[in-house]
């Protein structure tokens, strides 16, 4: 049946009972569908997709189809069934309206699959999906029920003054909407290829995070110059729009752009990867993650320092597993002069063996440092290969094993002393000569 009679049978249907039967079968299998969607996804299919990775994602997208697919069937089998009995005209409008939901819903599910996110998506992404839906269902539903040519005509007819051209309410509409979707779809493709690139294992962490960034950017720009030529707009114009960007980059931005520079530069060249120990100037800590802008350093108490990518590449940067992993570690203490180190060096050597974390090769070794006021100064050192987990430990662990040789008596440590002799010297003089004639004659 074409579609104006099929309304115009839907108008003359409204006075009559069947249009109340109808309109009741449509709730109770918008109701059915939906309840045996929740009902399947809970009884078996949400396990699936708790348990994560493409299937997972694969399900739980899967699971926003469900409904839609059970109620275009129940309506499909209603109507065989009603049509026998009555006329099934609002049955005829609604089946199409929810096909064409469960279409784009189905479209989204086979984006999802070919992108295979296995995080979930983004809050903006999400709003994309309801809001593109909504708009291309509503676009469905005014095709079907005849709206559509006349709000197209009405939005040709509508003309607003933009500088000195004219521009129809039907241009904006389409530049707006290609605009935004092809950016959302530059994002959503960018968000894929990033988590597709930092999954590569053979790749290097710090050339993955480049690769990234880069294929975002130029995805972002590919979209914003795809959509201004399809919104009509000549790309020529955007010349001024570049050298007055080049200008501001060199006068206000100049410290941004510098931040931008040396952050790809240190993606690049591999100068700084993510768990490296670095120090600069008064930060010291563990690169988290390397953004184009700064780089996250979280330090040993937990927290972040956000040092700009600029001072990385200008300042000195203390990398303790840049080339060489293996970082030396010092213990000093003062020992009494009373010590015999030909015995008790070899003893201290003995101490980091044994230590978790504490390498044989290089061995430790003592030095004696100075011959201070309190006694000798003995260093104790000795290396480990992961100072991406700190030093406190070892030190620590060390040190109680030192202790218990200090409580035992087999090390001696300094203790300050006073030279008392000058002041002996006095004394004795002062007792030689004796009390003084008028000492106590104010008493």
């Amino acid at each position: 049946m074409p579609l104006p009679d099929l309304l115009a049978d839907l108008l003359g249907d409204l006075h009559k009972p069947d249009i109340v039967w109808q309109a009741l079968a449509i709730v109770v299998c918008v109701l059915a569908g939906w309840g045996l969607a929740r009902l399947m996804y809970r009884s078996f299919l949400r396990e699936r997709a708790e348990q994560g990775g493409l299937l997972g994602a694969g399900i739980s997208g899967f699971g926003r189809v469900l409904a839609p697919l059970l109620i275009v069937a129940l309506l499909a089998v209603t109507k065989l069934v009603m049509e026998r009995y009555q006329s099934v005209h609002l049955l005829r409008v609604a089946l199409p309206l929810f096909t064409s939901l469960a279409v784009i819903r189905s479209f989204f599910y086979l984006l999802r699959r070919v992108f295979a996110r296995r995080g979930p998506l983004g809050a903006a992404l999400q709003t994309f999906e309801r809001v593109f839906a909504l708009v291309v269902w509503l676009g469905v539903a005014m095709h079907l029920t005849g709206v559509l040519p006349d709000v197209l005509a009405f939005l040709e007819r509508t003309v607003l003054p933009v500088g000195k051209n004219k521009v129809s309410l039907a241009d904006l509409l389409q530049g707006a909407v290609s605009i935004v979707v092809l950016m959302m779809l530059a994002l959503w493709a960018g968000a894929a290829l990033e988590e597709r690139l930092m999954g590569l294992e053979r790749v290097h962490s710090s050339l993955r995070v480049a690769m990234a960034r880069v294929s975002r950017a130029v995805l972002i720009l590919v979209a914003v110059l795809f959509s201004l030529s399809l919104a009509g707009l000549d790309l020529t114009v955007l010349s001024v729009f570049g050298g007055a960007l080049g200008v501001g980059l060199g006068l206000g931005m100049q410290r941004i752009a510098s931040n931008y520079v040396s952050g790809f530069i240190i993606l690049l060249e591999r100068s700084l990867t993510i768990g490296d120990p670095i120090t600069l100037d008064k930060y010291s800590g563990k690169v988290a993650r390397i953004n184009t802008r700064y780089t996250v350093l979280r330090g040993a108490d937990g927290t972040q320092t956000l040092l700009p990518n600029e001072m990385l590449i200008t300042g000195v940067v203390l990398n303790q597993s840049a080339t060489n992993r293996n970082q030396r570690l010092v213990t000093k203490l003062v020992v009494s002069y009373e010590s015999n180190l030909s015995q008790l060096m070899p003893l201290l050597e003995a101490q980091p063996k044994g230590v978790a974390r504490v390498l044989d090769e290089p061995a430790p070794n003592v030095l004696l440092n100075a011959f201070v006021a309190d006694g000798y100064e003995l260093e104790l050192g000795f290396w480990i290969a992961d100072p991406e987990n700190g030093a406190g430990g070892p030190i620590s662990d060390v040190n109680k094993k030192i202790y218990a040789l200090v409580q035992s008596g087999e090390i001696k440590l300094g203790h300050p002393s006073m030279d008392t002799r000058l002041l002996d010297a006095h004394i004795a003089s002062v007792v030689a000569r004796g009390p003084q004639p008028g000492a106590n004659s104010g008493h």
